[in-house]
């Protein structure tokens, strides 16, 4: 029983020192195309005497 035990623990000794991880920066940049349309529409009411009003005095604005 002790010399399996033993026998696993070496084994798995040899696999540790084969397994490589590596972490690389891309050579590229990374390049992200968003394209994007955005629309929003604003809707005001106003009441019947300041409509007036602004029509009879343009220049207000």
């Amino acid at each position: 029983m002790g010399v399996m035990w033993i026998s696993v623990a070496l084994f798995s000794m040899a696999l540790m020192g084969c397994l490589r991880l590596e972490v690389a920066t891309p050579d590229k940049p990374i390049n992200i195309n968003m394209n994007v349309k955005i629309e929003h529409e604003i809707h005001i009411k106003v009441d019947r005497q300041i409509e007036d009003m602004l029509k009879n005095n343009a220049n207000l604005f």
